[in-house]
């Protein structure tokens, strides 16, 4: 996932030695999420109650969303640490959440279980907020009838083969173990969510212009899982390329050094602009004292 997609969002909790973020994105969709419920589902589900409310089970509701999202992602991670794959961070923005990992499942059966803890998770909590919403009454009822009803949403709907969401990792690794290929069922998965991701956009341009406000969300949604699913296709594509290239194959034999009393102008007329390279050896009478690149040379003031 693009590193970009991390920027401009901020550490709010750590759960299980993972960092917990919040994107900016986040607010507008709180903000959203917070006025619909408040001003549309609960007048309608709970008559006759006060505005304020109305306001307070709405943000309420919103908040417990997001939980339950970060809940979701998670039990990703739960399983991603038992597999000893280092989680980076779970980040909430616009669209959900998304637990960034370092490195890839050592087989089939860990991505398979990984995938599925999400979705599994998200039926966990619609059920037990619906024995909750059973035993209550009024706005409280409307309250969890509401996160049961959007917590089997959430589940049902990243099971949807659309890689990288979690039914199309499902997929993957079904692929993975026939095949035996990571990188063969990695494109085959990426290619099949993309033609989701498609389906998506068409069919929210038609809600859009039939006059639907859901079609807007669709379109967006469809519009990113396309952006991931052709990035993870292109880094596939890219890991199967290197994979059997050794850095002895890409290296630089013929070592240029460069001493350290030789002033900067000359390091850059007669090293980087003569050969080209990012970076030199710098030496003192045979002693390696460390290394000169580009990014030092340019903090410099001219």
């Amino acid at each position: 996932m693009s590193k970009e997609l991390f920027q401009g969002s901020w550490k709010v909790a750590t759960i299980m030695g993972i960092p917990i973020r919040l994107h900016f994105s986040w607010f507008i969709v709180f903000g959203l999420i917070t006025w619909s419920l408040s001003t549309h589902y609960f007048p309608k589900a709970a008559p006759d109650l006060p505005v304020a409310s109305y306001w307070i089970k709405g943000t309420l509701a919103a908040l417990l969303l997001f939980a339950s999202v970060a809940f979701h992602e998670l039990s990703h991670s739960y399983i991603a640490k038992k597999y000893r794959i280092p989680i980076t961070s779970i980040t909430l923005f616009i669209f959900g959440g998304i637990a960034q990992m370092r490195g890839e499942p050592p087989h089939p059966k860990a991505e398979f279980r990984m995938a599925i803890a999400g979705p599994l998770s998200s039926f966990f909590l619609s059920g037990l907020f619906f024995l909750v919403s059973v035993n209550t009454v009024g706005g409280s009822r409307a309250l969890f009838s509401y996160l049961a009803q959007i917590n089997f949403i959430l589940g049902a709907f990243n099971l949807i083969p659309g890689f990288p969401m979690d039914g199309g990792r499902v997929l993957r690794s079904v692929l993975w173990s026939r095949t035996k290929d990571y990188f063969y069922a990695t494109q085959k998965a990426s290619n099949f969510g993309q033609r989701i991701a498609i389906f998506f956009v068409i069919f929210g341009t038609f809600l859009i212009f039939s006059g639907s406000s859901g079609g807007l969300w669709l379109l967006l949604i469809g519009w990113f899982l396309y952006m991931a699913a052709q990035s993870s296709s292109q880094q596939a594509t890219l890991q199967e390329a290197l994979s059997n290239i050794k850095v002895k194959n890409v290296m630089a034999r013929d070592i240029v050094t460069v001493n350290s009393s030789i002033p900067i102008d000359e390091a850059v007329d007669k090293y980087f602009l003569r050969y080209g390279y990012g970076g030199f050896p710098v030496m003192d009478d045979g002693k390696f004292l460390g290394i000169i690149t580009l990014k030092e040379i340019k903090d410099v003031p001219r």
